[in-house]
């Protein structure tokens, strides 16, 4: 492989740079991150995926933010890496585990197409509704169907952690211009202690749903696997669908199941976009 190689790919429209730190002849600091996913200035990304050595998973992967601060976990991320690992032959097994800031996540490869993966299931871990695990600054048992006023609206909001915080907001219709008005608020907001991801979701069956989503550190996207999973964990704890959903982004669809102990399955399809080598001149 070559030095300062890197891959592009998507997950639903969700896209991240993957790269081996074995590989690179730089350093991982915010102010790279922010040019490498810089769509002028960089190759353009939603977020960069490195990967580690690991003492405790077969792999292990941190993942930063287009901001340049780093993520506990990332639904679609995982995948992407994943799909890397497979694709790139640091793998020939269809089931491996991987470390994350967040925890220790399992992967399955479900589908390959010209022998390379396609649809990827990844065990997302448990997840946990108490505020200081979230961390939520709350004195209750859990987050749920509280009050939260910003930008002179009033919310009813439920927080979860799948490894990472979430904010999921139930809204009767969906609006684009209400996710990038009060996300950015929500996701700062002092309740939060870390910030948080956002996502307003709208009920249309007991098993499926629709959401907006607001990124930690990223902003807008068309797709996000760990929201999908925050935002299933809620609508089964509330009882309002059944324990596997569909969950639908701008970008596509993810397939979540919530089993009775609250572990979480993610299933969907992730796309190689390029690969390429960073060339001196960028830096």
């Amino acid at each position: 492989m070559e030095r300062n190689f890197f891959v592009k790919s998507h997950g639903l429209g969700n896209g991240y740079i993957v790269i081996d730190s074995d590989y690179i002849t730089f350093q991982i600091k915010p102010d790279l991150v922010k040019k490498m996913c810089d769509v002028h200035y960089g190759i353009g990304s939603d977020g960069l995926l490195v990967k580690y050595p690991s003492d405790v998973a077969d792999f292990k992967l941190r993942i930063f933010n287009p901001d340049g601060s780093e993520a506990e976990k990332s639904g679609n991320g995982l995948r992407i890496f994943c799909k890397f690992l497979y694709d790139y032959k640091y793998t020939t097994e269809d089931e491996f585990t991987v470390e994350t800031k967040g925890g220790i996540v399992k992967a399955k490869i479900e589908e390959k197409e010209k022998g390379k993966a396609r649809v990827i299931t990844v065990d997302m871990g448990k997840a946990t509704f108490k505020p200081e695990e979230v961390p939520v600054n709350i004195e209750k048992d859990e987050c749920l169907d509280m009050d939260l006023e910003v930008g002179g609206r009033s919310f009813k909001v439920n927080c979860v952690s799948v490894g990472n915080p979430h904010c999921v907001v139930i809204v009767d219709e969906l609006n684009e211009e209400d996710i990038k008005r009060f996300g950015p608020l929500i996701e700062n907001h002092p309740l939060f202690p870390n910030r948080t991801n956002v996502q307003f979701v709208k009920l249309l069956s007991k098993e499926e749903v629709s959401i907006l989503i607001w990124e930690r550190g990223a902003g807008f996207t068309l797709a996000s696997g760990s929201s999908s999973c925050g935002v299933a964990s809620v609508m089964v704890k509330k009882g309002l669908t059944d324990r596997r959903i569909k969950v639908n982004m701008p970008g596509g669809t993810l397939t979540i199941e919530v089993d009775p102990n609250f572990n979480i399955r993610m299933t969907g399809e992730v796309r190689e976009v390029c690969r390429g080598v960073l060339s001196d001149e960028f830096f």
